[in-house]
């Protein structure tokens, strides 16, 4: 059962109220998708830890209803 973009885009501000976040379908199959994910939070945390809160937020669903996630985290300018 593949996973809409408005769904992991919803666990991601629930997980992290702060962030902003752009997810894009890469392949229009619901199980492939980039998100960028842009949080002040994440200021002063090496990115392995920023990817982990991402993940975290949502909650255990990487390799099981969400196949694919291309990551992309980062801080405000």
């Amino acid at each position: 059962m593949a996973m809409e973009a408005s769904e992991i885009e919803s666990l991601i501000r629930t997980g992290i109220p702060d962030a902003h976040v752009e997810i894009t379908d890469l392949a229009g199959d619901g199980n492939h998708y980039a998100a960028r994910v842009v949080a002040e939070s994440f200021r002063g945390l090496p990115r392995v830890q920023q990817q982990r809160r991402v993940y975290e937020a949502l909650g255990g669903r990487m390799g099981g209803v969400l196949h694919a996630l291309q990551l992309t985290t980062a801080v405000p300018e």
